[in-house]
């Protein structure tokens, strides 16, 4: 149990570092707007950047990889929005806005530092096969289940086009898409390219974590509270233990495979789960209480599924 706390308390430190220094004005709220700028649309686009363009494709896209931490995200926003629209009397819009914090697991800002800090970063690349298409799948399902149940939704036509507009002006999905493309060209970039795109890539992690802080200090527990509760047991619960039955059970993975799929699965609703509720003005307050909640208790949650992995290895 130590061991998993040394691998899983310093990432949340830096995340309580950031949450502290806002909270006692060290670090000035408008601050963390700029911080999260540059993390999300030039640090991070880097990293991934690098990731795609370095990774052997072959090696990490295999669908059963793939179905198994995928299945589990589209059966959670399936239940979160039956669970709002029918136990809680949620209307529609809402009932998806709620549903789309249990699809989206926090996978680049918390994933990648617990596993590296877990596995080692030659670990990482199972975890960018899942990433590659993560917000595609995410946004893709999200918004057209949004534009589908909304009264004053867009048609297919108009959908199809939110949609592309939505995946071409997202950095981090130019990022993955200029890495797809230097890899399967086989473009050779200068080694001061890469030593440049290296030293931003390294500030991704820490500062996006101290920056995700700061921007829970902007949240409050709200009366959404039992709302919120049930999108973060599908996250945290539901979600990890359909990939690890699939990954372990179905598809016998290789434990490479079955440690990305698990504990991506298994990592807190991130802020994209606000995002998409503020895009659509609808369940803003489910999905701000449970990005805070889901984070807070995936201290204890991400604890036990690492003790959970070290078992298959025994």
């Amino acid at each position: 149990m130590l061991t998993v706390l040394t691998v899983v308390i310093p990432v949340f430190m830096i995340i309580g570092a950031g949450y502290v220094a806002v909270r006692l004005k060290l670090f000035a709220d408008a601050y963390v707007d700029g911080l999260m700028v540059y993390t999300q649309s030039f640090a991070i686009p880097c990293l991934l950047f690098a990731a795609l363009a370095r990774l052997d494709l072959g090696a990490v896209f295999d669908w059963r990889l793939l179905v198994s931490f995928y299945s589990g995200a589209t059966t959670c926003f399936v239940l979160g929005i039956l669970g709002a629209r029918y136990l809680f009397g949620r209307r529609p819009g809402e009932s998806v806005a709620i549903g789309f914090g249990a699809l989206f697991s926090n996978s680049v800002l918390l994933g990648l530092p617990i596993t590296e800090r877990a596995y080692g970063v030659e670990a990482l690349a199972s975890n960018f096969g899942i990433i590659a298409i993560h917000a595609p799948f995410c946004y893709l399902l999200g918004i057209t289940a949004m534009e589908f149940s909304r009264a004053d939704g867009r048609g297919p036509a108009a959908t199809a086009a939110a949609v592309t507009r939505a995946m071409f002006r997202n950095a981090l999905m130019i990022g993955l898409m200029l890495g797809f493309i230097v890899n399967l060209s086989g473009v050779a970039l200068p080694d001061p390219v890469w030593a440049a795109v290296d030293m931003v890539r390294a500030s991704a992690l820490p500062a996006a974590l101290f920056g995700l802080g700061g921007i829970l200090t902007r949240y409050a527990l709200s009366d959404k509270i039992a709302q919120a509760g049930m999108v973060t047991g599908l996250s945290l619960v539901l979600h990890p233990s359909i990939a690890w039955i699939l990954s372990v059970y179905v598809f016998e993975l290789p434990i490479e495979f079955i440690r990305s799929a698990v504990l991506t699965a298994a990592m807190a609703p991130g802020v994209n789960a606000y995002v998409f509720a503020n895009m659509y003005d609808r369940g803003k307050g489910v999905a701000a209480n449970t990005v805070l909640i889901a984070t807070a208790l995936s201290v204890v949650s991400v604890s036990l599924w690492l003790i959970a992995l070290s078992t298959l290895e025994m």
